[in-house]
Order: structure tokens, then sequence, then C-alpha cells
């Protein structure tokens, strides 16, 4: 799909935007950012440096509307008129964890929950380091995704990843998705609809394939009750609530199973 999109739109120009830039500039594609706000100076000098074209202050709608496709940054809310319009038009507005997916044969491990996600991120990456992988870090934790795979060629992506960033993914199929937990949380930008928010974060594992695997905390009511309604494909990791008892600090109630 991509081999076809020529103009690529980066609306935001935080390290999320720009790092989609940078990597959208270096696959060929012609690219143009468009930040409402104004540009950090250090971000700003690095477009420059890159001789990337931008604005800032406003979205200048005849050069937003030439894109073949739209990557949007997290913290723009799906609310404002330039996202409407683009809808109007049916022009693909992507995340960017979508767009730099797509540029890496990594495997991808992807982490969400409303607790807890930046620590098991980090766990995660400290161990699969340990172990003696090639890995690498990113998301919504330290830089971009797209400038990480821009700048390193790891064999695993370990990645923190948001509902914000969630929204806006399509094909985003990582080969391992956690979900530790669902609470309400950012409920303002869900128009207070927490099942709204819950459908968010779901898509961490809505093109899971029959190789793949998706490890949740099923004694979690939200993640119980959504999981009753999927029919989602591939192997499940289940790990059950852990409560203190005479047994000991940490007797587990069930086992963990991964399959």
């Amino acid at each position: 799909m991509e081999e076809n999109i020529k103009k690529i739109v980066v609306l935001g120009a935080g390290e999320s935007g720009v790092g989609a830039a940078r990597l959208a500039q270096a696959r060929g594609y012609q690219v143009f950012v468009s930040d409402a706000g104004e540009i950090a100076p250090a971000f700003e000098a690095e477009l420059k440096q890159y001789e990337i074209e931008y604005e800032m202050g406003q979205h200048t709608e005849v050069r937003v509307l030439e894109a073949d496709e739209i990557v949007k940054s997290p913290g723009i809310p799906n609310e404002v008129s330039i996202l409407e319009t683009l809808r109007e038009r049916n022009i693909p507005i992507i995340s960017e964890i979508e767009f730099a997916a797509r540029h890496t044969q990594a495997k991808i491990i992807a982490i969400t929950g409303s607790n807890g996600k930046t620590t098991t991120t980090l766990l995660t990456y400290h161990l699969l380091q340990s172990a003696g992988f090639k890995v690498g870090l990113a998301g919504n934790i330290g830089d971009s995704f797209a400038r990480k795979v821009l700048e390193v060629q790891p064999d695993y992506w370990v990645l923190e990843v948001s509902s914000f960033q969630l929204e806006h993914c399509f094909h985003f199929s990582p080969d391992i998705a956690i979900l530790l937990n669902i609470t309400p949380d950012h409920l303002d930008r869900y128009g207070n609809n927490f099942q709204r928010y819950v459908e968010a974060k779901f898509r961490i594992a809505q093109n899971l394939k029959a190789d793949q695997h998706f490890i949740y905390f099923k004694d979690n009511p939200a993640i119980a009750r959504e999981m009753r309604k999927l029919n989602l494909p591939g192997s499940f990791g289940l790990f059950p609530f852990r409560k203190p008892s005479r047994m000991g600090p940490f007797f587990a109630t069930r086992p963990f199973i991964f399959c």
C-alpha cells in the first residue's frame, strides 16, 4: 500500500511528529509538517537541518489536503476541524506507531494498560538485553518509534503504547501484544465514554494472527467483559491476579499460562 503514497503530511511537530517526518523523508516520501501551535526550538532546528518543509501556528488547509496520507501526532484531539475535513475527503489518517511499524522487519512486543506500562516496558527491555538479544526501546517512552526505526536495526522492539497512539492504528500487528489493565482514564478524550477508551486499548490486538500472542490480565473487569465479546484469533497468554497469602507474599490464585 505504501508504495503508492507519495505525499505524507505530518500533523504535529513534537517528538512523534518530527520522528515520523524524518523516517518518511528517508524512505523517499514528499513530507510536509504542520503544527497549529509553536514548534519547540530543538524540533524546529531539526526540521531545518534535514530540510523538511514545515509550518507552525496554523494548518494551511490547501497544503494539508494535498496529502495521500496523514500521520497524526497522538496529542492532537480527534475533534479538531482539520481532521474532520480530512475524514470528509477520505484521506487516510494514521498514527506514527502504524507508520513506523511498516518500516521494520524486527519482532515487536507492544505493551499497553492504564497503569504499569512504563515499568513493564522497561523490565521487558532489560530482560531481553540481559539475555543477549539485540533490542530497541521506543514508543510512549523515550524516543519515538519512527525515530528509532531510522537509527537502529534490532531483532526485537519493545514498545510502550498509549491509547492515543493506538487510536489511529489499523494494520499494526505486534508479535506479542500485552494488555496489563484498563481503568477509567483520559475519559475527556473519549467523551466521558469508558467503552470508547476500552476499545482504543483493545486495538493493540485487533490484527492478531495465528502465530502471534496476546497476553492480558484476565481478572481485570473491563478486559474480561471485552474478551467475552470478541473472537480474537491466535494464542493467548493469561496471567491472574496475585494476592498476598499466609502461604507466601505472592501466592498465585491460578498458575501462569502462556501458549
